[in-house]
């Protein structure tokens, strides 16, 4: 059995407000693409890991693998408009079994930790689809868009929800398979679990941690740039 690991890289990141795509953000003096290979490399049952990004940022990209040293295990292919077209093309190019793992990981999740990861892995080698999440602290609500604003409709309990982190691990033939389906059918996910339940699969979750942050408003970066540095403080 081996392990791969898929980056869907190729966000324009538009609600950062700023001219570069926010996974090539600079935070501690780093790519924020490049702290995310960082914590997938360190893992060693991971075999490769693929990351999607746009045509045009290619040569980009792979400069950047080049320049942080992670030679042959860390591969470059052409992502798509659509999240789920990105991993697509990544899933098409990996060189899997179908009893395989594959972890797919926001790139934008830069504080993603070893730990983590091999839960994750573990959690699919047992039941064969995993994600990392968090329990709901706030009180959920269910709304009704008007043209006046939100109407609450209902009171979801927070033990029945669960916060959706990544990475996201499914074994290869079932995460292919699902996705197949989706495509047939013209269907979009928000991520990749919501292929893999539509496809009538059962998906574990592994528990998270608000330090997985995903980079999306300004602020973000702030805060990645805290953790980090409590991280590096002596324990």
């Amino acid at each position: 059995m081996q392990v791969f690991a898929i980056l869907p890289a190729a966000g324009l990141g538009t609600r950062m407000a700023g001219p570069k795509p926010k996974q090539f953000l600079i935070l501690d003096g780093v790519p924020i693409l490049i702290h995310s290979l960082r914590a997938f490399a360190a893992v060693e049952r991971i075999k490769a890991i693929y990351v999607a990004v746009r045509k045009t940022e290619m040569a980009r990209v792979e400069a950047q693998i080049a320049e942080y040293g992670f030679g042959a295990q860390v591969k470059v292919v052409e992502g798509g408009d659509k999240r789920q077209e990105s991993v697509a093309n990544a899933l098409a190019a990996l060189p899997a079994e179908a009893d395989d793992v594959v972890l797919v990981h926001d790139s934008v999740r830069p504080l993603i930790d070893a730990a983590t990861i091999e839960r994750t892995i573990d959690a699919v080698i047992e039941t064969g689809a995993a994600i990392v999440g968090m329990p709901a602290v706030d009180t959920i609500k269910q709304v009704e868009r008007t043209a006046h604003g939100a109407l609450i409709t209902a009171t979801i309990p927070r033990e029945c929800v669960v916060l959706a982190q990544t990475p996201q691990g499914f074994r290869y033939g079932l995460l292919q398979g699902a996705f197949a389906e989706a495509q047939a059918d013209g269907f979009v996910g928000t991520d990749e679990a919501s292929v893999v339940e539509r496809a009538g699969h059962s998906v574990a979750v592994v528990h998270g941690s608000q330090v997985n942050l995903k980079i999306t408003q300004p602020g973000d970066l702030e805060l990645a740039e805290f953790y980090l540095m409590q991280r590096r403080r002596p324990s």
